[in-house]
């Protein structure tokens, strides 16, 4: 198991800290904690809690849980929701298959296009949420069906035309959650997929402060640059608040280096976007999501 990977169960806890389902390591108690073992367990869980406020995890990355943790239910759907295959002309994932193993699988079984999702340290339905992407590519392109299900359970069928598609986005017009997703891809020969991945892999870790405790690109893109770019060129590589840090390899990721609270990544967050801010004039969104109560 790597230094990112949250350890998860099917059990349904009350008080789980959140810290160790987290890729940042950060993150106060949950009300209630539940790792949904099947879709059918998953309906009934959401029609019996109607009413509790949700926040959902996969890999725990893309997310910054506050100290004083969550009021309400945390859904986990890695370690639950993980059935893939191939179904028909499709690859069938539901939305706690990690990205990594969907592209190996995807690559192996003789299909092309999803080698870039290799090292974004996410589930099927995050990279649904977000509409994840890296090299030119994003999750989207490749879709061909989603599964959904909403507050009483019930699970549709939609397709693309269904959302609001954009760059990290994907919009849905009521509340629902994506279970599973069936992607269309063309086919490749196995050892050109899987070189493909080893590629986007390499590229990663010479760029990325992979193996540490961070929960993927802080900040959104501005439109026509980037948003790592404009931290270093304000000098802000290595600034520190507490325990965390903003990582040297790559500005926009921030580290936590075993001792940061998550108020320090917080608060290191606001700092960065004030100062970039004030020394290029630009204002940079977090993409990603912050929730919780303040510790």
């Amino acid at each position: 198991m790597s230094a990112l990977t949250p350890k998860v169960d099917t059990a349904v806890r009350y008080g789980e800290r959140l810290a160790g389902r987290t890729t940042w390591r950060v993150g106060g108690p949950a009300d209630l904690f539940y790792v949904p073992p099947t879709v059918t367990a998953l309906a009934a869980f959401l029609s019996a809690h109607r009413d509790s406020p949700l926040l959902w995890l996969g890999l725990g990355s893309n997310t910054l849980v506050r100290d004083g943790g969550f009021r309400g239910a945390v859904l986990v759907t890695a370690g639950g929701l993980g059935d893939l295959g191939i179904v028909g002309a499709t690859v069938r994932a539901e939305a706690g298959v990690p990205l990594a193993k969907l592209a190996r699988f995807c690559a192996q079984s003789g299909y092309a296009g999803l080698e870039f999702l290799a090292g974004i340290p996410g589930t099927v339905g995050g990279a649904l949420a977000m509409n994840a992407g890296a090299g030119g590519h994003e999750i989207w392109e490749y879709v061909a069906a989603v599964e959904t299900i909403d507050r009483h359970g019930q699970i549709d069928r939609r397709t693309r035309a269904d959302f609001d598609i954009a760059y990290r986005r994907a919009i849905s017009p009521r509340e629902e959650w994506f279970v599973s997703a069936s992607f269309a891809l063309p086919a490749a020969e196995p050892e050109v997929g899987m070189a493909r991945i080893r590629e986007h892999l390499a590229i990663r870790n010479c760029t990325q402060p992979m193996h540490t405790a961070n929960a993927g690109s802080v900040f959104r893109n501005p439109p026509g640059d980037h948003a790592g770019r404009l931290i270093e060129a304000a000098g802000l590589k290595g600034l520190r608040e507490g325990g965390a840090m903003v990582s040297p390899r790559h500005a926009n990721f921030i580290i936590n280096d075993g001792t940061a609270c998550a108020a320090d990544i917080e608060c290191l967050i606001g700092r960065v976007q004030a100062l970039v801010q004030e020394r290029t004039g630009i204002v940079l969104s977090p993409e990603v999501k912050i929730v919780g109560e303040v510790g």
